[in-house]
């Protein structure tokens, strides 16, 4: 039997942990901190639980496919809800907008608040779908690097249709050809937030993002996300994978490229196979001590994706006008972005975000009171240890939540935590603090993200957010899964 190291045990680590125990490989997981889930942690305070990182689910039939391939029903372990609600938008203008979980539903709401006509929701979403259709398969399902990816029929009929998946418009010039109405596009263009991304830069492909959302559904979970990363523990456990905590891994053994095992909290590990959830760039750099690779030579010439500045409250009241997940836009999006990427600073109007899953999980905060996951897009440290001028974007963010939603907040919040780009950076090792590893603000990114195998290193694979397919719950299952297939076709148990 196969020894497997895995280092981390976010939803990747989990992800390949469980695929490759339910193969028969014999798999030891190292993590740094004393809990699972990665960025999908955990805060209790006086009475609130939080989220801490990701805070929606969509595409679950890639986690019931997970419990499935280890021979369990996925409701004995994660209880997964539907929402009613995807989200709600609040404009400065005043306008309201409620993102229904219900296509038809949500194109009538928002038709009806911006006057866009019908036709263009329904013709856009099936652009959205046939985008979805053409390359979900060949860019989420499979690895890149495999020549079987590419030479069969469904990836020959993606090729020929090229310009079908719109890789040469930005997502904002797709979406403005859409529709007349700038609220609409703005809506729209919010979805290269989901990869760390700027809309005015991204290619359009992205908008594959859409029909995964509103068609295909959004979702949460018994215990939040959080319960999602407490289900995948507990199946890796029952299959016999084996957690050692508090033992972070300081570098990768090689020897005449082949892995040989990990060191770990200074005592070397031997193994035959190294799947790294970490960082792909960390990796490279630190546990793999700057040996050359051509991978690690492109990746260190890509841009990092955005990061994001949270602030966890706990709140007094029920505040009825919120719903779950709720978008409070700025009023220019381009220059958000123009200052996230390009000045590398927080803008003075960002578009906030509020997540309340005690909307959801009412056990999530006592009864009468909230808890609060407010969060802005912040640009990657680039070195950076702290965030300039933390207080007053503090106030700005209670400013705009009072003048956009009337809601008094600053007098209400009990409670709070912070999280700034160095401590996601600190506490996930995410190389300058960037959700997603790399932007996609390049028509090619989608190529260049690190392959779950390394090629140049015989034994070492890659899986999480920053590898193929990319970040978000979803795909970062997917990774793991990847991940765990080239384990089974290239080190046979």
């Amino acid at each position: 039997m196969k020894k497997v190291v895995v280092i981390g045990a976010g939803l990747g680590g989990l992800s390949a942990s469980a695929y490759l125990a339910a193969a028969g490989y014999d798999v030891t997981v190292y993590e740094a901190s004393s809990t699972y889930g990665g960025k999908a942690g955990n805060i209790a305070s006086e009475g609130f639980r939080f989220d801490t990182g990701p805070s929606l689910l969509t595409m679950p039939f890639v986690l019931e496919h997970l419990f499935a391939a280890a021979g369990r029903n996925i409701s004995d372990y994660i209880k997964i809800k539907p929402l009613d609600v995807l989200c709600k938008y609040f404009y400065p203008d005043g306008t309201e907008v409620t993102a229904y979980n219900d296509l038809p539903r949500f194109i009538d709401e928002i038709s009806e608040k911006t006057g866009e006509p019908r036709r263009n929701f329904e013709k856009y979403f099936a652009y959205s779908k046939k985008i979805y259709d053409l390359t979900h398969e060949l860019f989420l399902f499979k690895s890149f690097r495999e020549a079987g990816t590419f030479f069969n029929a469904k990836s020959l009929k993606t090729l020929l249709n090229i310009f079908r998946i719109d890789p040469f418009r930005t997502m904002h010039k797709a979406n403005a050809a859409f529709f007349g109405n700038k609220k609409v596009v703005q809506m729209f263009d919010r979805y290269a937030t989901y990869n760390g991304s700027d809309p005015y830069k991204a290619p359009a492909t992205l908008n594959i993002i859409q029909h995964v959302e509103y068609a295909l559904g959004g979702y949460t979970a018994d215990g939040g996300i959080r319960g999602i990363a407490e289900g995948l523990y507990k199946l890796c456990r029952e299959l016999g994978v084996k957690f050692e905590f508090g033992k972070r891994t300081e570098k990768i053994l090689l020897e005449s490229r082949q892995v040989k095992g990990i060191i770990a909290d200074g005592k070397p590990v031997k193994s035959d196979i190294v799947v790294t959830n970490a960082d792909v760039f960390s990796s490279y750099n630190k546990l793999l001590d700057g040996v050359h690779t051509r991978g690690r030579k492109r990746y260190s010439q890509l841009e990092p994706s955005s990061s994001a500045l949270v602030f966890y409250w706990g709140v007094k009241g029920n505040n009825e006008k919120l719903e779950g997940h709720n978008i409070l836009f700025t009023k220019d999006y381009s220059a958000e972005f123009n200052s996230l990427f390009e000045k590398r600073e927080i803008y003075a109007d960002p578009t906030v975000y509020i997540y309340i899953s005690s909307k959801f999980n009412k056990s999530d905060a006592p009864e009468g009171h909230e808890n609060w996951f407010v969060m802005i897009n912040a640009p990657h440290t680039g070195g950076r240890t702290s965030v300039p001028d933390l207080c007053r974007i503090r106030e700005n963010i209670i400013g705009k939540i009072e003048e956009t939603t009337g809601i008094k907040i600053g007098e209400n919040i009990l409670t709070e935590h912070v999280l700034t780009p160095s401590d996601i950076e600190n506490k996930t090792g995410s190389t300058f603090g960037s959700l997603y590893g790399i932007s996609s603000n390049d028509r090619y990114a989608a190529f260049l993200r690190q392959d779950n195998k390394c090629r140049e290193i015989e034994g070492l694979y890659f899986c999480g957010g920053s590898a193929h397919p990319g970040g978000g719950i979803p795909l970062v299952i997917l990774s793991g899964k990847i991940a765990s297939e080239l384990i089974k076709k290239y080190e046979a148990a």
